[in-house]
């Protein structure tokens, strides 16, 4: 039996032919979306307490999902991760995904551990205003 066997092996030989263009390509993306990102950011520092709370958030949430595509670009292409077999593609972004998701859940569970701290967890009446025993013996007099 020779080294070499007809059987499928899996290996991916990415087409490098792009080569300079395809990383220009990249690079002007990559500026235009950071450029849409400071010009987003720049516009809520502007305006800063003049805006309502639906178009801070949508603006938000617009550069996190440009933020999020920079990502996708800068692994894909410069750490050659779009070039890999799915498999491998997914053994790196499933983990990834699900460590986001945890420090989302700590994060949420740690504001409701502090909401509930801060609220006497609702077992005992809050007594806003106590008056001191010197006063009401003052009073009393």
């Amino acid at each position: 039996m020779s080294s070499h066997s007809s059987s499928s092996e899996i290996t991916f030989h990415p087409d490098h032919s792009g080569g300079t263009s395809r990383i220009w390509k990249i690079f002007w993306v990559l500026s235009a979306l950071t450029i849409i990102e400071l010009a987003l950011g720049y516009f809520l520092y502007a305006k800063h307490g003049h805006l309502g709370y639906a178009t801070v958030l949508s603006t938000k949430v617009i550069i996190g999902i440009l933020t999020l595509a920079k990502a996708y670009y800068i692994v894909s292409v410069f750490m050659h991760l779009g070039d890999e077999v799915r498999n491998m593609i997914m053994t790196i972004v499933v983990p990834l995904c699900l460590f986001i998701w945890f420090i989302i859940a700590f994060l949420w569970d740690g504001n409701s551990w502090k909401v509930l701290r801060n609220t006497n967890a609702g077992s005992r009446p809050n007594i806003e205003h106590v008056a001191p025993a010197a006063v009401e013996k003052g009073a009393k007099d």
